[in-house]
């Protein structure tokens, strides 16, 4: 092993910028227990790419704030390897995502808590959600209003969105004021992690902020490659940086923010897994969780495109001039198209009876397009991405080599369950039905994909097999759970088992998949771990009740 050079003393050592590291770093650093060191491989967030919303698809696909990882070839996606986006560069994959803002549906956390996640029901994580949140525009008293994360919703001024949310009252659906609110289930505006023009990312709303309280070093271009342990207490980390090994010594804990890729391969590297695993590579045992790496879970999407009759959606922007002029409204005055993701009005709902919450959910763009940018068709259009949020598909992460540099092996098994092929022909069949009610025609011209003729179960199946895209949601590898669980990783208090000193908190200790897209919980995820790394008592559990489906177990709608 290559020896360290002079190490560096903190009390605390958070290894990743991310939603959650951010968080955390902000909240032990207003609680003044010490210093603090933030590990991050990224660098800086400057520059328009990055804090334009309307900029999104360019960092994520910038090989500068993107780890580039890759999934093995997935059989049930007809082999394709699809790329799996995560952040480098400081507030992490918040600082490259798409900004929407989705809490979760309440039942999500329920079923974390009874799957051995104690303290992480509904009524335990909604006060983490309002002490993070400033939002503009939500239900109060269910939405916070004093919280360092600013949430705002687009103008939504294209007369797309409103024909939208029209045909889904059409098709017997229901609108919904703040699906972060009181009621998920239905269609209305969507929030986004926007505030003043500029993406709000964790790196603007938390670890900027605690930098300023100088109890923070931050350490970019530094490449975490494993944890220090002395027996099974961890008491710092081994970083690359600058050319040379350095070891970041932490008097009080180390707290593993990496994410649903990074976490598990850095507890893997330190000796922290399956025993066969480690062997595999000469690492020494510190634990044997058998869990470590497992449990990945992803949403996939479809991006269901339809031809526009009228010139009114956003691909008459999609050329140079109009792309120059965006920018420059957005660079003097924060304002304009580039101040919006334009992922403005969202859609949850039930794909059957019996069904108790959401399992669909639609984000409506005013233009057809990829999230790489590229327009598919030279015209007007507007699309969904529509996809199921609760597969029972499971796959995993696991290092290839020691080597930290070495991305480790992603296989997502998409598909692999019996009942996603089937779930997902359902989506895009409900999608069908709402984009055919009366509101949508004067706009609908016709079906640029999946394409009229792809209509039985087979050719569904193809479609979705061949075309099917990631919503980069992963999560899950590093899942919450009973100490006497033997795949749990982490406890309901975010210490890894089987160690001391080591905490876990992102989106890989999620038990399942929430429903909808992952920053907001991921980031809740960091409120809370951080009063349990701080000994805090947690906040106090709320009694506010839900919206639930009054005639669920009869009725789709």
């Amino acid at each position: 092993m290559t020896s360290a050079a002079t190490p560096y003393q903190f009390d605390y050592v958070i290894i990743g910028s991310g939603s959650a590291g951010s968080a955390i770093a902000y909240r032990l650093a207003t609680a003044g227990q010490g210093s603090i060191a933030v590990v991050e491989f990224g660098g800086s967030d400057a520059g328009p790419f990055i804090q334009m919303p309307a900029a999104l698809s360019y960092p994520m696909n910038m090989p500068y704030y993107d780890w580039g990882y890759k999934s093995e070839p997935e059989v049930g996606l007809a082999g394709r390897s699809l790329v799996c986006p995560r952040g480098k560069v400081i507030g992490g994959s918040s600082s490259i995502n798409g900004m929407i803002y989705v809490r979760g549906n309440p039942l999500d956390y329920d079923h974390w808590r009874d799957a051995g996640a104690d303290g992480w029901g509904y009524a335990d994580v909604l006060p983490y959600f309002r002490r993070m949140e400033t939002s503009h525009g939500g239900e109060l008293p269910w939405r916070g209003n004093d919280g360092p994360l600013h949430i705002t919703r687009g103008p939504r001024d294209n007369p797309l969105h409103h024909a939208f949310v029209e045909a889904s009252l059409q098709a017997g659906y229901t609108m919904t004021s703040d699906y972060n609110g009181y009621r998920q289930e239905g269609f209305g505006p969507a929030d986004m992690t926007v505030w003043k023009g500029r993406r709000w990312s964790t790196a603007n709303a938390y670890l900027k902020p605690a930098i300023k309280t100088g109890k923070v070093r931050l350490f970019t271009r530094t490449l975490a490659d494993r944890i220090l342990f002395e027996g099974r207490r961890a008491v710092g980390v081994r970083v690359w940086r600058k050319g040379k090994y350095h070891d970041i010594i932490a008097q009080n804990a180390v707290i593993l923010c990496a994410g649903a890729i990074a976490s598990p391969a850095i507890l893997q590297r330190s000796g922290i897994g399956c025993c066969d695993t480690l062997q595999d590579f000469g690492i020494e045992a510190i634990a044997n969780r058998k869990g470590v790496g497992k449990n990945l879970q992803d949403h996939l999407e479809i991006y269901f495109q339809v031809a526009c009759r009228k010139p009114i959606t956003l691909y008459k922007h999609l050329n140079p001039v109009s792309k120059a002029l965006i920018a420059a409204q957005w660079l003097f005055f924060k304002s304009g198209l580039g101040a919006s993701n334009h992922f403005e009005t969202l859609g949850f709902i039930r794909s059957n009876k019996n069904i108790l919450y959401p399992d669909i959910q639609f984000h409506f763009l005013p233009v057809a397009i990829r999230y790489d940018g590229k327009a598919p068709a030279a015209g007007h259009g507007f699309q969904l991405h529509v996809g199921p949020m609760r597969s029972k598909s499971r796959g995993h992460v696991k290092i290839k080599s020691s080597d930290p540099n070495a991305a480790p092996e992603i296989k997502f098994n998409y598909l692999s369950h019996p009942d996603d092929l089937p779930e997902f022909r359902k989506a895009l069949q409900l999608s069908r039905e709402i984009l055919a009610q009366k509101a949508m025609r004067p706009f609908y011209g016709h079906e640029i994909q999946p394409g009229v003729n792809t209509v039985m179960d087979k050719d569904l199946d193809a479609f979705i097999q061949t075309q099917a895209e990631s919503a980069y949601h992963p999560c899950g590898t590093c899942r919450m759970g009973a100490e006497n669980d033997p795949f749990a990783v982490v406890s309901s208090d975010c210490r890894v088992i089987g160690t001391t000193n080591l905490f876990c908190a992102d989106s890989s200790i999620f038990p399942r998949i929430t429903n909808g897209n992952l920053n907001a919980p991921s980031i809740m995820v960091g409120e809370k771990a951080a009063d349990h790394i701080l000994g805090n008592p947690p906040l106090a559990p709320t009694n506010d009740r839900p919206f639930k489906f009054p005639n669920w177990q009869s009725k789709q709608r």
